[in-house]
């Protein structure tokens, strides 16, 4: 008897970091799902990796029309670490919101509609739209989209300041906004202007668009770890570029079922500001490229 068809198969939920020890139990790979998938036989030893309930394509609560297009996006200090793929419980968690938001985007990107390009060293990865209630002090998040990594860069061009890609993330923007040098320099002051008001404060998280899905989360790093663990990413990405492979976090806390608030925190200095930004996705608050040029 031959394998299973697609439509029969038990599929599995494997985290990247045990795809291994699941391979070696008898879990087989799936490359039109992308998913690995246990034979009958394999079964009781794959137990532990048994699928879980999909998650909604909508979560609750999320507005699919918010924050549409590329702009230079700047998470306030206070939140470092907020970005989804370390605020979302590693493992099996992960695994599940990162395959429903790449269903759901047709494996493109959703802001220039490409798609993965291993030999470009282009991925698709995850990204959030905050909401910023001003009153109450709340970042709220509102949406959960798939981006390719230019995009991404372009985005969170502090961050691709650091690594030394700035010049791509301001080359990228304007090609994909049709802004010129001149409205591109415009924007990415305004964006950084924001990001120092805001980070005159200290911002409560509200992340109930995942925890009401049922999606258990887990706790940011501690603000003193921040530093240390920017430069070790920092270090592991500059790795998987150097291979040509997609950078994989290893996550510095274990899984934790419950949601969390960040606490008030001072305004880090610029130096602080920099090493820290060199966190998987947050937002970096660096100085933008032309202002580097001008000497401000």
């Amino acid at each position: 008897m031959g394998a299973p068809r697609p439509a029969q198969r038990q599929y599995l939920d494997v985290p990247f970091a045990e795809k291994d020890q699941a391979k070696a139990l008898g879990a087989r790979w799936d490359p039109a799902a992308r998913r690995w998938w246990s034979p009958p036989a394999a079964a009781a030893a794959l137990q532990q990796w048994a699928a879980r309930p999909e998650i909604p394509e909508l979560l609750p609560g999320e507005d699919r029309t918010f924050g549409s297009g590329l702009f230079t996006d700047l998470v306030p200090s206070s939140c470092w670490f907020s970005n989804v793929r370390s605020c979302v419980a590693a493992g099996v968690e992960w695994e599940r919101l990162r395959r429903m938001l790449l269903a759901r985007a047709g494996r493109r990107c959703e802001i220039c509609g490409r798609g993965e390009d291993r030999a470009v060293q282009r991925w698709l990865e995850a990204h959030e739209r905050w909401a910023y209630d001003e009153q109450a002090g709340v970042q709220s998040l509102r949406r959960l989209i798939i981006v390719c990594s230019d995009c991404h860069r372009s985005t969170h061009y502090g961050l691709a300041s650091v690594q030394g890609r700035g010049e791509e993330a301001f080359a990228h923007l304007c090609a994909v906004t049709g802004m010129s040098v001149a409205q591109a320099d415009a924007h990415i002051e305004e964006a950084f202007a924001l990001w120092r008001r805001r980070n005159l404060r200290a911002w409560a998280l509200d992340l109930s668009i995942l925890t009401d899905a049922g999606i258990a989360m887990a706790p940011p790093p501690d603000r003193d770890q921040r530093p240390a663990l920017a430069e070790q990413r920092l270090g592991e990405q500059r790795a998987a570029e150097q291979r040509g492979v997609e950078y994989q976090p290893r996550e510095p806390h274990p899984d934790a079922a419950r949601p969390w608030v960040s606490p008030p925190v001072p305004r880090p200095d610029r130096a602080q500001a920099a090493a820290e930004s060199a966190a998987t996705e947050p937002a970096a608050p660096v100085a933008p490229r032309r202002w580097w040029q001008r000497g401000r």
